[in-house]
């Protein structure tokens, strides 16, 4: 079982979560005109010298922006995490993400791709439209992440937490949807949106993924009971571990 925390951008906190026994640990590059983050350099440079895995997210898709990025921070997996359900399958704006990931593949072959597939919370979406979508991505992938999307009349007027991504909603997405995509797909999954140490083993139970994956979840809080991004809960990254590996030494 994969596991996956987000958001790393300091060494230091890369360093607590190999220490934890994290596998993919990922960082996320914010802004394209402030693409070049030394710290985050250094997260990468850090984790590839243990038996972790470096994930990245930049949140643009040019192609030149992204490869710049690639050439620089050189991580083990890039990813992907466009809202697909804001864009038109049958447009050039969906078929360029698609060629930018087989761009990607060409030329840096030594690193894995990450597409996100935006899955609604629970009855508020359908399965069939979501494995359509992933199916166009499935050949330039090496890993699919379910993440939540916020939709319908409880979410009108309000974008997602980052306009144009999916992510950091801290939303449980629709499981019976995620575990549909499992089945269907020929590349492993995993099952992010709203994973915490208190629900993860019901949702590695119910939807059987390759990993899960935590962001919200498992970070800091502030006083208001709000998670605060970039700060993550040592002690909550270590419990969501110690659950998943409790139940594997079970099987």
């Amino acid at each position: 079982m994969i596991i996956q925390i987000y958001e790393i951008q300091e060494p230091d906190e890369a360093e607590k979560m190999i220490e934890v026994g994290v596998d993919h640990i990922g960082s996320v590059i914010l802004s394209e005109e402030e693409w070049k983050k030394p710290s985050i350099y250094d997260t990468i440079r850090i984790i590839g010298d243990s038996p972790s895995k470096s994930s990245l997210i930049p949140l643009f898709n040019k192609r030149d922006s992204v490869f710049r990025a690639l050439d620089y921070y050189q991580p083990d997996i890039v990813h992907f995490c466009e809202n697909l359900c804001g864009i038109d399958h049958a447009s050039d704006a969906l078929q360029y993400l698609i060629d930018l990931q087989q761009q990607v593949r060409e030329r840096f072959f030594s690193i894995k791709i990450m597409r996100s597939i935006p899955i609604p919370e629970p009855g508020r979406g359908n399965a069939f439209s979501m494995w359509e979508m992933a199916s166009l991505f499935e050949p330039v992938s090496d890993y699919f992440l379910t993440d939540t999307l916020l939709v319908g009349a409880h979410h009108e007027g309000k974008p997602q937490p980052v306009e144009g991504f999916v992510g950091i909603t801290g939303r449980t997405c629709d499981w019976g949807i995620a575990r549909d995509l499992v089945k269907r797909s020929r590349i492993p999954v995993i099952l992010a949106g709203g994973l915490f140490p208190e629900n993860v083993i019901q949702g590695i139970t119910q939807v059987a993924p390759a990993g899960v994956d935590s962001c919200t979840g498992t970070n800091m809080m502030d006083r208001s009971g709000k998670p605060i991004r970039f700060r993550k809960d040592v002690d909550r990254v270590r419990e969501f571990v110690g659950a998943i590996r409790s139940l594997e030494k079970k099987k």
